[in-house]
């Protein structure tokens, strides 16, 4: 027999404590708690849990709900996969759970308020089963992923996502799992590699990646060159510290660039009227 959830077995657990096969002080697996132990293939710190009153306490566990969006601007797609959630619990006839966002948070982060918090309720044997609308949206990384599924794992937590239809409680479930958590990231890495590419691109025309600066370059720089400080730059010419820092770095590189050609066309005009001699006879 397979590992089973604690709702499938717990219960029958107590019951059999009860009926006499130990205390709640002194139940070991001389007197059968073992038998829920094997069962549920749940351990806390290397031992077996042998109190009633934890079986009592697992036997209340939740289920989480949990959605993220990358940007503040997104509050329609987290309406969306909330909403999405909650018919799934409807469905499902699940009205025990706890709902977690995340908004304006990366999925490359792996430490995020709403997920931390949920991710310590799961090491707390708190949580039945997670519950997202997509891989993506719990992890875009496959080593946060699966990271994630050991922590669930250890404490018999199951991991469920609507859009790929994937149950970790099923061995083909969490094969599933690892196999589309290494797909989202690649797919995340290509889009990377397609931005990068596309910005180079776009600098090698000449065109302006960023917004268009505002401070008047010309008057920065003859300031520079006067000496001035950047405080005195900044009051002169209304700018901030960092846009005078930026200025100066751009005028280095400029000369850096001017002076580099005039060494290149020099020794071209060298090659140019060096002296031809006159071959052997």
């Amino acid at each position: 027999m397979g590992t089973l959830s604690l709702h499938d077995v717990a219960w029958e657990g107590i019951q059999k404590i009860k009926d006499g096969m130990g205390t709640s002080s002194d139940i070991g697996p001389a007197k059968g708690m073992d038998f829920v132990t094997r069962r549920t293939g749940l351990v806390k710190g290397g031992a077996a849990i042998n109190n009633i009153k934890t079986w009592e306490v697992l036997m209340k566990r939740k289920v989480c709900l949990y959605a993220r969006v990358s940007t503040d601007q997104q509050s329609t797609g987290l309406e969306a996969q909330v909403r999405a959630l909650k018919e799934y619990c409807g469905l499902n006839k699940i009205t025990e759970y706890e709902l977690f966002t995340d908004e304006g948070v990366s999925g490359t982060k792996s430490s995020r308020p709403a997920l931390d918090r949920m991710m310590n309720a799961v090491k707390n044997n708190e949580v039945e089963c997670i519950v997202v609308y997509s891989f993506s949206r719990f992890a875009r990384s496959t080593t946060h992923m699966l990271h994630g599924m050991e922590v669930m794992k250890a404490h018999n937590t199951n991991f469920c996502s609507l859009t790929e239809r994937v149950d970790t409680n099923s061995p083909i479930g969490k094969a599933m799992f690892v196999i589309i958590s290494a797909i989202a990231q690649l797919e995340r890495d290509l889009i990377a590699e397609r931005v990068r590419n596309g910005l180079a691109n776009a600098r090698a025309k000449g065109k302006l990646i960023g917004r268009k600066k505002m401070r008047d370059s010309d008057l920065i720089r003859k300031l520079l060159k006067s000496g001035l400080t950047y405080r005195a730059i900044g009051i002169i010419a209304k700018c901030s510290h960092g846009s005078v820092h930026q200025e100066k770095l751009a005028m280095k590189r400029d000369e850096e660039a001017a002076r580099l050609a005039k060494i290149a066309s020099g020794s071209e005009e060298t090659e140019s009227v060096s002296p031809q001699f006159p071959a052997a006879s």
